[in-house]
């Protein structure tokens, strides 16, 4: 029986706010209020395109809020009230199935992209396998029941909404599964900095509950944070950008989808509220918006960060050049069936 090995690790601390956060929302506050003042002084029914842009701006954040503050309750529930006992049983499956249990578990853990990070690094930790854990990651924020329900939402009433709801989670799911395959030679000290156990659980469920308010306060802002500036650009483009533009680089085969899933790393929108904004861009064909869709959840700004601070050098290549090939393909094929 070989001897176990030691793996540096480190205890999660709780969640806070983050300051920048604070600053961030703070700062939204005061554009929302310097914006209702000016159209006070400048009557938005005589200035047409202010009028487009945040009636565009306001709807999206309308709809989509809703879903934010629901994966917010959902992800600080999980991660204060479900016990680390449940992630040790599922390393005690067969390793051969752990790939694809751990892609369709997300229906049962749904937690955001940014949630889904540490419950990796803690199956890691935990025995589960490398490729497992890495496909848990990135599927939970595509397959899981909050995501689907958004993107039904937003496509209800499109002769799509079908395709679009099935395509993301199929799509979705295979690219998981196939970044997984990926690194599945790596051992967790290969593939991860360092290795995460739980922190002590609180003992008093006045403890619980002051830190599940303080997890969902900080996913509430930070996933807001992020759809508010999506939901600020997409305004733009549709309000300033010429459609003739828009309508050549959504009717070039191919490019349409490179640029789609590109707007999606540079948004960093959440994945229970990117559909709304992707739903937006009607120029574009149900291929484009459904790279969209599916690349953005795998791999953004905010998450190459998370992941450059989580795992080794290479990993982020990794997940570039796997996801953006699968979800390429996977967008084109779908794009062709369904118009």
């Amino acid at each position: 029986m070989k001897a176990a090995v030691e793996l540096p690790v480190v205890e999660s601390p709780p969640a806070q706010l983050p300051g920048l956060n604070r600053v961030i929302a703070g700062g939204l506050v005061l554009v929302v209020a310097a914006v209702g003042a000016s159209l006070r002084m400048l009557h938005a029914d005589h200035v047409a395109w202010l009028s487009t842009l945040l009636l565009l701006f306001s709807s999206l954040l309308i709809q989509a809020i809703p879903f934010v503050l629901v994966g917010a309750v959902v992800s600080a529930a999980i991660e204060v009230f479900v016990p680390g006992s449940v992630f040790t049983r599922f390393a005690a499956v067969p390793r051969r199935l752990q790939l694809p249990i751990a892609g369709v578990s997300g229906l049962a853990f749904p937690v955001c992209e940014c949630g889904s990070v540490p419950v990796a690094r803690r199956l890691a930790s935990k025995g589960v396998t490398s490729g497992a854990a890495v496909a848990f990651m990135l599927a939970a924020p595509i397959v899981n029941p909050i995501v689907i329900l958004s993107t039904a939402v937003a496509y209800r009433g499109r002769p799509t909404a079908q395709a679009m709801v099935l395509g993301r989670v199929g799509l979705g799911l295979l690219a998981a599964v196939c970044v997984g395959w990926a690194v599945s030679g790596r051992s967790p000290r290969q593939l991860l900095k360092r290795l995460v156990v739980d922190a002590p659980e609180a003992g008093h469920h006045g403890d619980r509950f002051g830190a599940f308010f303080g997890h969902f306060a900080s996913d509430a802002v930070s996933m807001s944070t992020y759809l508010v500036l999506g939901a600020a650009v997409a305004a733009v483009l549709q309000t300033f950008v010429p459609s003739s533009a828009m309508n050549s680089v959504s009717g070039a085969t191919g490019l349409n989808v490179v640029v789609m899933m590109g707007l999606a790393g540079l948004l960093s929108l959440c994945s229970q509220s990117d559909a709304f904004v992707a739903a937006s861009f009607v120029q574009f064909g149900p291929g484009p918006q459904l790279a969209f869709l599916v690349f953005g959840p795998l791999l953004n700004l905010k998450l190459a960060s998370m992941y450059v601070g989580t795992f080794r050098r290479g990993f982020v290549t990794v997940v570039l050049i796997v996801a953006a090939t699968v979800t390429f393909a996977g967008a084109m094929w779908i794009g062709a069936l369904v118009r």
